[in-house]
């Protein structure tokens, strides 16, 4: 990459040094900021997977059965997953850095009152505010990301360790989650959060001093409302499936409102004068691709780090200790994977780094479903989850990459929302048709007569496949449209900078 910072900010009359933009701190100050933005993302996707290995002795106190724990992750993917496009155009219109300061706030609060809950009640409040809270503050620290990185290299290298830290926050929940519940009680997996969260509350405003200029503009209300209540739907309607079947009236009725909100959504912003989702964003194809494969990237990770816990549980007799520390290997090794993509993209190109790490990612998921009822966690598990991390973390940095390329200043925090709306999305739709189509399987091998370990994991070994078939649909979708013409949006990446 060759574009320096001097090709995209103005000089400075006396010395002919760069001017950064007045929102932007200087030097290594940037670097900083991004650890205590990724630190704050990280608490996000961590608390979509560290509440897991708690629910059994959560339910034992608080009196919830089966249905209503089940309620504990929705609540927070709820909530998250259908505020995301709305917190990421507030921060577009309030300010990226007051949102993002706004949200964490409230993200720490709610994560004091859940850990203070003695009712179920309290309870599922306090999630649906983490997950309210999270929706602003995820896509406000993308978009700070976007403004205090402008050079492409450097943008690169940020955009690297943003995935390597989002990405393992599902499996290092899973670890931290045991570890937790086991030494301080189900309490202290929401305890945590408070004084991480206030860390990344005093930081931010002495790392990035002023925010940049804020959009004036009217607020979409019936745009807002629509496309929220929409993705509410959505997503409960994807959550219903596992929990009370595909055909039951409430999966429909949720399917249906959806469906109907969202038609209703895009004949609003055709008309608004000022939309909250501008549809011509989508002309971008870097954008639409990179928020096609993070959805697809979503469906297979979630089901991923879903299954494999289980099956090393229920299958291979793991406590919850032992099944999260062997998923430190596929962290490691995504966590490598995420630091490299940086150096990978200059010399082989976006386009075909994602589509070789997609490719990695199926052949690891395809080799972990040969693994037996008695598989040996180094002859039967490593070697794939090695594997797996490698694609992952490639796949997650790239395709983010792809997604916020381009974006202009007033739409970055459309951009962030879109993204991580994408991969919540994709997570619950992976979850409810993987989950399904392994229930089946499962079912199918007890009445043949099968044991019970022989049918789950059948079971699991059909979800693994899925998931590898979603890794393969995603290659060749991205080999497909980012072949397209001779110059991609993300063709010239290496050599003239983005709009930040």
């Amino acid at each position: 990459m060759t574009a320096s910072p001097a090709s995209t900010a103005p000089r400075l009359p006396a010395t002919g040094k760069t001017a950064a933009p007045a929102s932007n701190p200087a030097g290594a100050r940037r670097w900083f900021a991004l650890g205590v933005l990724a630190l704050a993302q990280f608490l996000v996707v961590l608390d979509a997977s560290i509440v897991n290995i708690a629910l059994p002795v959560l339910g034992a106190e608080l009196g919830m059965d089966t249905v209503a724990l089940a309620w504990v992750i929705t609540a927070y993917v709820l909530a998250f997953g259908g505020l995301l496009l709305l917190g990421g155009r507030l921060g577009d219109r309030w300010g990226h850095r007051r949102v993002f300061l706004v949200g964490t706030a409230g993200f720490v609060a709610a994560s004091a009152l859940a850990g203070f809950s003695f009712t179920d009640g309290m309870l599922l409040t306090a999630r649906a505010l983490q997950g309210a809270s999270a929706a602003l503050l995820a896509p406000a620290a993308l978009a700070l990301l976007m403004r205090l990185f402008v050079d492409p290299a450097d943008r690169s290298k940020a955009l690297g360790v943003w995935g390597g830290v989002a990405g393992i926050g599902s499996a290092v929940g899973v670890l931290l989650g045991g570890v937790l519940t086991a030494t301080l009680g189900w309490q202290s997996v929401f305890f945590i959060n408070v004084p991480v969260g206030a860390v990344v509350l005093v930081a931010v405003p002495l790392l990035i001093v002023r925010d940049a200029p804020a959009e004036r503009r009217r607020l979409d209300v019936p745009g807002a409302a629509t496309i929220t209540g929409a993705l509410l739907a959505a997503v409960g309607a994807l959550s219903a499936i596992e929990q009370v079947g595909v055909f039951h009236v409430i999966t429909v009725g949720l399917a249906i409102a959806a469906a109907v909100l969202g038609v209703a959504f895009v004949l609003i912003e055709r008309r608004a004068v000022e939309p909250l989702i501008p549809l011509t964003v989508f002309r971008n194809r870097s954008l639409t691709v990179g928020n096609v494969v993070m959805l697809l990237i979503g469906a297979a990770m979630v089901s991923l780090f879903f299954a494999l816990s289980v099956f090393m549980q229920a299958v291979l007799g793991y406590d919850a200790l032992t099944a999260g520390l062997t998923q430190l290997p596929l962290a490691g090794a995504l966590v490598v994977a995420a630091g490299i993509v940086p150096a990978v993209v200059a010399r082989f190109r976006l386009p075909a780094t994602l589509i070789g790490s997609l490719a990695i990612l199926a052949a690891g998921l395809v080799w972990l479903s040969f693994a037996p009822a008695d598989a040996g966690f180094v002859t039967d598990i490593l070697g794939p989850s090695i594997l797996i991390g490698v694609g992952m973390g490639g796949a997650f940095v790239t395709a983010t990459q792809l997604a916020v390329d381009g974006v202009e200043d007033g739409e970055s925090g459309l951009a962030g929302g879109l993204v991580n709306t994408s991969q919540q999305i994709g997570g619950a739709l992976g979850l409810a048709v993987l989950g399904t189509l392994a229930a089946l399987r499962t079912e199918a091998v007890l009445e043949s007569g099968a044991g019970a370990s022989e049918a789950l994991t059948s079971g699991f070994s059909w979800l693994f496949l899925g998931a590898a078939g979603i890794a393969a649909v995603a290659a060749v979708v991205s080999g497909l449209a980012l072949s397209r013409g001779s110059r991609s949006p993300h063709a010239e990446s290496a050599t003239s900078s983005p709009r930040a």
